[in-house]
């Protein structure tokens, strides 16, 4: 643990404003040797600061019992050396890509808060985005564009670009997790999870960084195709979308097998 200044005081030597601040400067495994030095001090303003501070600490283990929960797959298949968890973003929408991301992360990978995109703030996502990337033993992310979705159908493009993620690792894995689907046309060992972007960390740290790079696909969109409201929908099929697929008629992004019965 570490020495917090002033601890050496007795507590009403400082002021509420003080003591509030150590809590936000401490790590949060520092945190149980704050609440126990101030746990005496009955001025009301620390009580509640020691109160929100051990609903965090709960939350904070809460979290860390969860990551754990999501690494069962991964300790189920630890023998082998190079697990990858795969996960796509955009089979539904009108218009943009499919994407699809591969990730092989460290065994002993201690990142808190990875979850099925979905399931994730956008803010979130993008912290997520750059630790996975930081910490991954290698990534890949592939993708079809709108007119191979309209060439060769949404699933098959899902496949195609879950290989071109796979073929994209640095290190070619030995075990694949992924949510729900078997890919066609790979050797390598597969393991099909329903829901896996919520039961794998390996599969919900694809998924994010499927998330956020179709994301950030479609935002780039928006400024070359604009009026459809790529930046705020997606391409998925608002009612605004909608709307201005009948006004303005599609544009190269669009899927022309998606969008038939709209226009």
């Amino acid at each position: 643990m570490h020495t917090f200044m002033g601890l050496d005081k007795k507590p009403y030597n400082k002021t509420i404003a003080v003591i509030k601040l150590e809590f936000m400067n401490a790590a949060m495994d520092d945190i149980p040797e704050l609440i126990k030095a101030y746990e005496s001090d009955t001025r009301s303003g620390v009580i509640n600061i020691c109160k929100q501070y051990i609903s965090k600490l709960e939350a904070y283990q809460n979290e860390i019992d969860r990551t754990e929960q999501m690494k069962h797959y991964e300790r189920m298949y630890k023998d082998y050396t190079y697990i990858c968890g795969i996960d796509e973003v955009g089979r539904g929408p009108l218009a943009g890509p499919v994407v699809a991301s591969a990730v092989i992360l460290p065994k002993d990978c201690d990142i808190l808060y990875i979850n099925d995109s979905k399931k994730l703030s956008e803010k979130k996502r993008e912290e997520l985005y750059d630790k996975i990337l930081k910490n991954a033993i290698s990534y890949g992310v592939g993708s079809a564009h709108a007119g191979r979705i309209d060439e060769i159908n949404i699933l098959q493009a899902t496949f195609e670009a879950m290989r071109q993620a796979v073929n994209k690792l640095e290190y070619k894995p030995d075990i694949l997790l992924n949510d729900a689907v078997t890919i066609p046309d790979l050797t390598i060992h597969q393991v099909p999870i329903v829901k896996g972007d919520s039961k794998s960390i390996s599969i919900a740290a694809a998924s994010i960084l499927a998330k956020v790079t179709r994301d950030r696909l479609m935002v780039a969109y928006d400024k070359v195709f604009p009026g459809y409201g790529f930046a705020d929908n997606k391409g998925y099929g608002s009612a605004e979308h909608i709307e201005a697929l009948k006004r303005l008629g599609p544009c190269p992004i669009h899927r022309k097998s998606f969008i038939k019965n709209l226009i």
